[in-house]
């Protein structure tokens, strides 16, 4: 990563367009994520304007957002400077996908399954408990819609099935905590998908605990709801090798 300090102050023809911003974010956010810009390494606009051809608008914006992560901090005389990570916003979308994204992407999904193992069965006896009746129809139809995706190979129709299936019982548990970590849950199932680490067609156990994740719910079985959220997580630890 570049800290040079040639100056392309002259914003007329910043390349500041979002496409270029998120280009130039994911970028350092993966550099970051992964290490290879260490905590404790500086950076300079100047230097991200000459690596990536981009204003001095589109580099300060890109270091406000990193800021606002706790990945960065700035400060008069010293510059930018890579945060520790015992304070990065580790439950930040954005970084969850970086770190993904990295080098490191086999401890992160460990980390992530077992904060999932964690919650989401939780999560689920609190839906089974709390979720409205058009939640638990909703819940039911979603699995139903995994099933017929599944069985037919459409791995891309599948993973926005399976985003708003672990979306909704996440929302529906009445606990504002673990709806929180939404956003989180749909990165991880992203990653998985388009990195390559999904079976082309889902293991049938797989689809069977969602159906009676949804059943348990639609049912008001705590119990039922969580042991089976417990079978889709610990299928997720087998598949990806994670022990």
């Amino acid at each position: 990563m570049s800290t040079a300090t040639a100056d392309h102050g002259n914003d007329a023809n910043d390349g500041g367009s979002p496409a270029m911003h998120e280009r130039v974010l994911d970028a350092v956010g993966v550099a970051i994520a992964g290490g290879e810009l260490p905590p404790g390494s500086r950076l300079t606009l100047e230097g991200l304007q000459q690596e990536y051809g981009v204003s001095r608008t589109v580099a300060r914006d890109t270091m406000k957002v990193l800021e606002s992560m706790n990945l960065v901090y700035s400060r008069r005389r010293v510059g930018i400077v890579v945060q520790r990570r015992e304070v990065w916003n580790v439950f930040d979308p954005k970084l969850v996908r970086w770190r993904l994204a990295s080098e490191r992407r086999a401890r992160q999904y460990s980390s992530l399954t077992e904060l999932r193992i964690a919650v989401e069965p939780i999560a689920a006896a609190g839906a089974a408990r709390r979720a409205s009746a058009e939640e638990r129809s909703q819940l039911v139809a979603l699995a139903a819609d995994l099933r017929r995706l599944g069985e037919a190979g459409e791995l891309q129709a599948f993973l926005a099935a399976d985003i708003a299936f672990h979306s909704l019982l996440l929302r529906s548990c009445g606990n504002e905590m673990f709806s929180a970590l939404e956003g989180m849950v749909a990165e991880v199932l992203t990653s998985r998908t388009h990195q390559g680490l999904m079976p082309f067609k889902p293991r049938p156990e797989a689809l069977d605990a969602h159906e009676e994740v949804a059943a348990a719910v639609a049912g008001g079985d705590t119990t039922a709801a969580e042991s089976a959220m417990h079978h889709i997580l610990n299928e997720v630890r087998e598949a990806m090798g994670l022990h």
